[in-house]
């Protein structure tokens, strides 16, 4: 059985769906792959997994008194090369 998946709850939860590769973070859940919604068993099942996450999602987002309207970029910083 594995853990449920809860948005914006971690930086480390990562949940496949079909082709799909949905990654958790603190501030943004990032969805990356593609995917069939077949008309059979299969493509119900993971229509009803998208659903359920894209539920949770938006209740979380909804549950937000202080949600801004635009999260700012990202900070990158530059790593020194460890093979130089």
């Amino acid at each position: 059985m594995s853990k449920p998946f809860t948005p914006y709850a971690n930086e480390a939860d990562v949940l496949r769906i079909g082709g799909l590769q949905i990654e958790n973070r603190l501030d943004r859940i990032t969805i990356d792959g593609d995917t069939d919604l077949t008309l059979d068993q299969a493509g119900l099942d993971q229509a009803r997994a998208l659903y359920q996450l894209l539920g949770a999602a938006i209740a979380k987002l909804e549950a937000q008194k202080d949600l801004p309207a635009k999260l700012p970029a990202p900070k990158v910083a530059k790593a020194a090369n460890p093979f130089d």
